[in-house]
């Protein structure tokens, strides 16, 4: 083997000593939370087929996940504990009360609002990511439905996500979400679709907004998702029916930051209702506390 081959490997060798591997408590958490954002993005595409005016989204490639991007260096040191269950909403809190499927756990996960506001962002070549959190635990709340226990008849009545942040950015998540929904305010989402048989060209207006702020915790806002009446790019005729709007609230109390929504059925007082229970019970574990 020639001298400078077995440099190569020396080298190769130090470098990989160098490496930072994840620990295996790490990668099942990542791989949990994975898991269920995908079930969760399952469920709400099977939702978005029974409304009228998703049918245009059905027609669109997913674009590519975004690179993944470093966190922001913090200006203090993380002094944040891990998120524990009792923050969650439980299925008490709901009217009449649900069923808790899951609850996981997360690390370093970005806080986000919905997937298809992310589509918005990546379609006009903008950033994503919003910000990095130190620990997550998300849940989703189930409800019969009335007449049936089969579980494959149960609703999604509430899903919430709760993020442990650095002390600054509590601060830094709520500045930066006007300009995270700004170029959102009226985004066309056109493609092919099927209708009636056919194959024609359509298109449909997805709005993001802030209606509401200041109703729960130390910080809170609306955000609502309203999707347009469909229509035909060749004709202009609409087709079908426009959707109801979806409404998320993002609450922020000390470090911990949830954002919540309500499945079908939920309405918007509902969901302020709802925020102001998760924003009570944030209170056990946020820093400061209540």
């Amino acid at each position: 083997m020639r001298d400078d081959d077995l440099a190569f490997i020396d080298s190769m060798q130090r470098d990989l000593r160098n490496v930072r591997w994840a620990e295996p408590a790490e990668l099942r958490a990542r791989a949990r939370r994975r898991s269920r954002r995908a079930v969760a993005a399952a469920a709400v595409a099977v939702l978005a087929l029974t409304s009228g005016a998703a049918f245009v989204v059905s027609g669109h490639a997913a674009p590519p996940a975004p690179a993944p991007v470093a966190a922001i260096p913090s200006a203090t040191p993380w002094s944040a504990t891990d998120v524990p269950a009792e923050v969650l909403l439980q299925p008490v809190d709901l009217r009449p009360a649900g069923i808790t499927p899951w609850s996981d756990a997360g690390l370093e996960e970005e806080i986000r609002l919905d997937q298809m506001l992310e589509f918005c962002r990546q379609d006009q070549g903008l950033r994503t990511e919003w910000v990095k959190s130190r620990y997550s635990r998300s849940t989703t709340l189930l409800r019969q439905r009335p007449g049936t226990t089969d579980p494959s008849e149960w609703q999604a009545a509430a899903l919430q996500d709760v993020y442990r942040l650095a002390a600054q950015d509590g601060e830094r998540l709520f500045d930066g979400l006007p300009a995270l929904l700004a170029p959102c305010r009226a985004w066309r989402s056109a493609g092919p679709v099927e209708w009636k048989g056919k194959r024609i060209q359509a298109e449909v207006v997805h709005s993001w907004q802030m209606v509401d702020s200041g109703f729960a915790g130390d910080e809170s806002v609306l955000v609502r998702h309203t999707v347009g009446q469909g229509r035909r790019l060749d004709t202009g005729a609409s087709l079908g029916a426009a959707s109801p709007p979806s409404d998320q609230a993002v609450v922020r109390v000390g470090d911990l930051v949830t954002v919540l929504r309500t499945g079908p059925g939920g309405d918007e007082v509902a969901l302020r209702d709802l925020a102001r229970v998760a924003a009570e019970r944030l209170c056990v574990a946020a820093n400061p506390g209540c």
